[in-house]
């Protein structure tokens, strides 16, 4: 198997609990016959930073169809925009780039805030709010995705020396893959209509906090709580009973509490593993290290 990183096509963004460390697992689950499959479609409801959907397009380029959902519209709006204009995305974050790089720190953070107040007012083109956000992912701390109650991004000013704003080459190689990807926004049942045999979904939804400062992340005003994580598996359910294959991932519960059965409970039907990972699961330094997270799958026949 090869590495993301030898592929040209890569996130264009930094996200927490992106899975570029665990394609090894993945690929694990998936059907060891997948490579041989004809006219496959991949589906993935909650895209995020897209590591599982450029490393999955181009490990096996027998999946003719993709289809990418999520419920940030301007996550959305930014695939839109890599997708049909990269070239113009390029002008936009090479001038942000530049502007920002030239500043000293403390006029780097008041930059920042004015480009965050721009992207909040939600009243630029989709090339500049694109671009805005690429540009606050790069610059703010840990590559944050938060908002507040009013759906306001909130994350603080990040302090890093020489932050690449503009990855041109990853940009078009980017762009290259998703010109055979269809993307929309919105709840992840919606993909449902996609459901068949010979469908592929990766679910990689909210994950359910370990602790409470692991909730940190509130990525979308509505939030994604034990309900939705229930909600999930009832989908999942019911794309299996359309034939449809899925591997989905989530936090480990017992990393913190042994006797915590939430999710092999819940998805007491399907396969359930463990695997490890490297994940921050508090805001503070001693939050860091390798924990374990499960991986969910109704493939019979894996790698």
């Amino acid at each position: 198997m090869k590495r993301l990183n030898t592929y040209p096509a890569r996130p264009f963004v930094k996200w927490v609990g992106g899975k570029t460390q665990l394609l090894d697992d993945i690929k694990k689950t998936l059907p060891c016959d997948l490579s041989r499959r004809d006219s496959l479609t991949y589906v993935e409801p909650f895209v995020g930073g897209g590591a599982v959907l450029f490393w999955i397009l181009q490990e096996f380029p027998n999946i003719t169809r993709a289809i990418i959902n999520d419920i940030n519209a301007e996550l959305i709006c930014t695939y839109r925009v890599v997708k049909s204009d990269v070239e113009s995305l390029i002008v936009e974050l090479t001038r942000l780039q530049t502007e920002y790089l030239s500043l000293d720190e403390v006029a780097r953070k008041e930059y920042f805030l004015s480009q965050r107040d721009r992207f909040n007012g939600k009243d630029t083109s989709d090339v500049k709010t694109a671009a805005l956000f690429i540009f606050l992912n790069r610059t703010c701390f840990n590559g944050l995705y938060r908002v507040n109650s009013k759906g306001k991004f909130n994350v603080p000013h990040g302090k890093y020396a020489n932050p690449k704003i503009c990855d041109e080459e990853t940009l078009r190689a980017d762009s290259a893959i998703l010109r055979r990807v269809e993307i929309i926004c919105g709840d992840f049942a919606q993909t449902g209509k996609y459901a068949s045999d010979n469908v592929l979904y990766y679910f990689d939804p909210p994950y359910r906090p370990l602790t409470e400062t692991a909730a940190f992340t509130s990525y979308a005003k509505y939030g994604f709580d034990d309900t939705e994580q229930m909600r999930l598996r009832d989908f999942c359910a019911q794309i299996t009973k359309h034939k449809s294959l899925f591997v989905a991932s989530n936090s480990d519960p017992q990393n913190v509490d042994n006797k915590d059965d939430f999710f092999d409970h819940l998805y007491n039907m399907f396969s359930i593993k463990r695997v490890s990972a490297a994940r921050m699961i508090n805001s503070k330094g001693n939050g860091r290290g390798a924990i374990s997270e499960i991986m969910i799958s109704n493939v019979a026949n894996a790698y």
